[in-house]
């Protein structure tokens, strides 16, 4: 009798962890919540719902580029989502231990509470995820705007807080790794929001964050530095007169001038003068448009039909330019314009601009095409080809290497008609003068597409280009 008495009132043994969450866990979470409520920081979120890139649309579980495993085009809700967190504020300090100037606290690990946060949000924080915090906002920063600087950072890892486990074993905050964004190509949909929504024409986000100006200005300043310094890759030998082989004659070397010339007569200069027939130097980069030791010169897409022995031509429709001399019996090749300008321009007339950095096009489907003998200086064209219907989109005029390229789109009055023996032609209006006389050929497409691009200008993001 008395065993059964023992057995019946032994009380359980106790456990705050339970397989299920149960009131403890409930009324623990509710206190954490009403931390945050009341000793936390407003956080708005910008939640990232995925990219879309023009052509193809993901969520945001999918990623864009499985080759650079990137999201570029990334897309943000329209809507803004407010919640409470707590991070440590800490001084940015500039770590001096090693090489060079490192920050060793520009990151930030912010504290949420994990259920109101999947609340507000309708799924957890995720990589991706621009947090922004007003209370950061820079109302004396030095510039002209009437709105406060404000800081955004982009959440970089997402995990359970170890401070967030309550005596239950379950969770109760998230800890987010965050980063300071930059004015890139993930956050255009972020910096292109007004930085004063009361009053849109004051600008941009991007133009009160954005250091690209400034950049910019820094980069162009080193470029024409280095643009006076090197203006072209080679060597300079246009100002060194040097000695020039004679590869006629009896002397195997000579000058421009072995004899003393009456400068005021020009016939005793054409009549005695010596032009070398290639320069004392060679070497790959050494060619430009300037003929030996100052030598006057011509250019031109053809040669002339009056010439002399020793006379320069430039060939203007060789790419990259080339120079000839005429040796009495043929134009004999001197030296290319391999000189290039360093800039990076789209001036430079070589290969090594079309090939490094492609931006031609193919044209395809092809409509009409037609000879016309234009004069130097024309900007009227009249073909032969009758009017299409509908109007090509494309023309092409071009004679040996000069091409010119031209759209409907950017010039609409381009295209016109005219009548000749009872039938209505096609007439171009062109937007700037033939720069050559001969016979142009004149081609009308209605589609065109971009000639295949290097692999360094197909690895560029697309806010670069």
């Amino acid at each position: 009798m008395r065993e059964n008495l023992i057995n019946t009132y032994t009380m359980p043994r106790l456990s705050l962890y339970k397989p299920e969450k149960g009131q403890d866990y409930k009324f623990l979470d509710r206190q954490v919540y009403e931390m945050f409520q009341i000793g936390g920081t407003d956080v708005l979120v910008h939640k990232y719902i995925g990219t879309n890139d023009g052509t193809t649309e993901k969520d945001e579980r999918q990623i864009q580029d499985l080759l650079f495993l990137e999201n570029r085009d990334r897309k943000y809700d329209a809507d803004i989502y407010s919640l409470r967190g707590i991070y440590n504020v800490q001084d940015i300090d500039f770590d001096l231990s090693q090489f060079g100037l490192f920050l060793q606290n520009d990151t930030v690990f912010l504290t949420v509470h994990i259920n109101s946060t999947v609340d507000s949000l309708g799924r957890k924080p995720m990589s991706g995820d621009v947090i922004e915090l007003p209370h950061l906002k820079d109302e004396h920063a030095a510039n002209d705007y009437s709105v406060a600087l404000k800081r955004f950072y982009v959440i970089e890892d997402v995990n359970r807080a170890a401070e967030g486990f309550s005596a239950t074993w379950y969770p109760h905050l998230y800890r987010l790794k965050l980063k300071q964004i930059m004015d890139s190509q993930e956050y255009k949909d972020i910096l292109d929001l007004p930085m004063n929504e009361d009053n849109e024409s004051e600008g941009s986000l991007r133009d009160l964050l954005s250091t690209y100006d400034a950049e910019m200005q820094i980069n162009n300043a080193n470029l024409l530095e280095a643009q006076k310094d090197s203006a072209k890759s080679g060597y300079d030998i246009t100002n060194l007169y040097t000695l020039a082989v004679n590869e006629k004659g009896g002397s195997d070397i000579s000058t421009v001038d072995d004899s003393s010339l009456d400068a005021t007569s020009l016939a005793t200069v054409d009549a005695l003068r010596n032009t070398p027939t290639r320069d004392g130097y060679s070497g790959y980069l050494l060619g430009s448009t300037d003929a030996p030791d100052g030598s006057p010169f011509g250019s031109g897409i053809a040669f002339p039909q009056s010439h002399a022995e020793g006379d320069y031509f430039l060939r203007l429709d060789f790419l990259p330019n080339r120079l000839f001399r005429y040796d009495g019996e043929r134009w004999v090749k001197m030296r290319d314009n391999l000189r290039m300008d360093l800039s990076n321009s789209d001036s430079r007339q070589t290969q090594q601009l079309s090939f490094v950095n492609n931006n031609q096009f193919t044209y395809i489907d092809k409509l009409a095409a037609d000879i016309a003998v234009l004069q130097k200086g024309a900007v009227e064209v009249l073909t032969d080809i009758e009017v299409i219907d509908p109007t090509p989109k494309y023309v092409l005029i071009k004679l040996n290497s000069y091409m010119l390229e031209l759209d409907t789109v950017t010039y609409p009055s381009l295209i016109s008609s005219y009548v000749k023996n009872a039938t209505t032609l096609i007439k171009l209006d062109l937007p700037a003068a033939i720069i050559e006389a001969g016979q142009w050929e004149i081609t009308l497409y209605n589609d065109r597409v971009k000639q295949r691009q290097s692999l360094s200008q197909a690895l560029r993001p697309r806010s670069d280009n």
